[in-house]
């Protein structure tokens, strides 16, 4: 049995099989896939190539944000402990509580970070600067990777804190 619609202008056309035209699937959801039931994939627009999957963070760039949340006081300092060598751990231990990041104004947001490589590709300089609302603070630190490709932050210094804040012996 075969049904009619009545187009805009009144005239009759046949309707569709449940299938549509020859070659098309039919749809289930609107915006999925009908077997699978996953949201459709947003088309490339032309001479933007959809990459296949999300593009990751470059190393310095992840240890700038894991360091702004213990410096901030979103994360606690041993946090980093499998992500540090060397002295790094204890200075953050001593700069994690004096930090100006810790203030309770707006949420301290990492603004830049760039780097420079070394030239056996074993160790990285990197610079960052850090938005505390109107404020701008600069956070350094230095990545080296290990024997099992691993990074590793190896020191740190904000605002001048840090290495710096060794104490200093006073004369008697």
């Amino acid at each position: 049995m075969t049904s009619t619609i009545l187009t805009a202008t009144g005239t009759p056309r046949p309707r569709r099989a449940p299938g549509g035209p020859a070659g098309t699937r039919p749809r289930g959801r609107a915006g999925t896939h009908p077997r699978e039931g996953h949201p459709r994939e947003a088309r490339p627009r032309e001479g933007h190539p959809r990459p296949d999957r999300p593009r990751a963070l470059p190393p310095h760039t992840v240890f700038a944000e894991r360091l702004l949340a213990v410096l901030s006081g979103e994360r606690p300092v041993h946090w980093m402990l499998g992500h540090t060598v060397g002295e790094a751990y204890e200075q953050l231990v001593r700069i994690a509580p004096e930090t100006p990041l810790r203030s309770l104004g707006p949420r301290p947001v990492l603004r830049r970070c760039s780097v420079q490589v070394d030239d056996g590709r074993t160790a990285v300089e990197a610079f960052a600067t850090i938005a505390v609302g109107a404020r701008v603070r600069a956070m350094a630190f230095r990545l080296e990777r290990g024997g099992d490709q691993r990074w590793r932050c190896a020191a740190v210094e904000l605002d001048g804190l840090g290495a710096a804040t060794r104490p200093v012996p006073r004369p008697a």
